[in-house]
């Protein structure tokens, strides 16, 4: 029997039970999982600002995660692209994204390579956002 490889990505800035949920969820439906993280300058480049929590130290807290059998930088928003590179059979992403005008395309797209895209549910309650807005409050 086929294992099942997963894909999973984000940034993971200040890293909260939202992300320990997607985490534990997308390894429920794969044999390895293996998860994204964006680095510093990815983000920058679509959200016109860094993160927080530098990438270095991103990318060992989602190492740490007992789910997680292997971690990649994350350097280009571009599904197809990564799945040339690892040829994964899953991804996983919130459902803050389904039947979004962005997911769809992505999601099409990955389709023709018989890629599987399984939204788990956003934790709406906890955010990075949220927890950005709060904290600029302070700032």
């Amino acid at each position: 029997m086929k294992k099942i490889l997963g894909y999973t990505a984000g940034v993971f800035d200040l890293f909260h039970i939202g992300h320990l949920h997607i985490l534990k969820n997308a390894k429920s439906v794969c044999d390895r999982l293996v998860v994204g993280v964006s680095t510093d300058e990815l983000v920058f480049k679509y959200k016109k600002k860094k993160p927080i929590i530098p990438f270095n130290e991103r990318i060992e807290i989602i190492r740490s995660i007992k789910s997680v059998d292997a971690v990649i930088a994350q350097e280009s928003l571009d599904k197809i692209e990564l799945w040339k590179k690892i040829k994964f059979d899953t991804m996983i992403v919130g459902d803050d994204w389904y039947n979004s005008k962005k997911w769809k395309k992505i999601d099409n797209d990955l389709l023709k390579k018989k890629v599987k895209v399984i939204y788990f549910p956003y934790t709406k309650n906890t955010s990075s956002t949220k927890i950005n807005n709060i904290l600029d409050k302070f700032r």
